[in-house]
């Protein structure tokens, strides 16, 4: 059964081997628009307030410790402020991020049709039917086996990111 139909984009730190989606029109746009409309002085920068409320606007809700890491690990010119390409790239990145984890997590509802937060063996039988795999009970079972980290007999969320992941 293939079950690597998902494409997953993870953080840069997991090296991943396919690539990466790219930003849509919209979202472009919006990260644009964000960075405008909270430029207060208009000085095409942003500084730590403006920043974060930029990040807020597109939806991400970041700690003040990230943010100010971020803003640190961007300011070139040691002003505490960030300009729109390196506005752009920290959001494009999140945004990237997001989308990804969002996808697998869909993925993995439809395995865990019950939301119970795992796939059982039961779970795979089904899918595997519905996708017309004809893969026996011992090749469903090794499958949940080589995952199953915690050794409960079934693949959380954790584990499906793992082998999604794995090569």
């Amino acid at each position: 059964m293939d079950m690597n139909f998902v494409s997953p984009t993870f953080p840069k730190s997991t090296k991943p081997k396919q690539r990466r989606r790219e930003l849509s029109e919209e979202e472009v746009e919006e990260i644009k628009e964000a960075f405008e409309l909270f430029d207060n002085d208009k000085d095409n920068e942003l500084d730590y307030h403006e920043f974060k409320v930029g990040l807020r606007a597109l939806g991400f809700d970041v700690y003040k410790a990230e943010a100010q890491k971020l803003l640190r690990d961007y300011d070139r010119l040691g002003k505490n402020k960030i300009n729109y390409q390196d506005f752009h790239e920290v959001a494009a990145d999140m945004m990237l991020q997001r989308d990804s984890r969002e996808e697998i997590l869909k993925a993995f509802k439809l395995f865990d049709d019950d939301d119970t937060g795992k796939i059982s063996l039961k779970k795979l039988r089904r899918v595997a039917r519905e996708l017309g795999d004809n893969v026996n009970e011992d090749e469903l079972k090794a499958m949940i086996d080589e995952f199953d980290l915690d050794g409960d007999g079934e693949i959380n969320f954790d584990e499906f990111l793992a082998m999604l992941n794995s090569d």
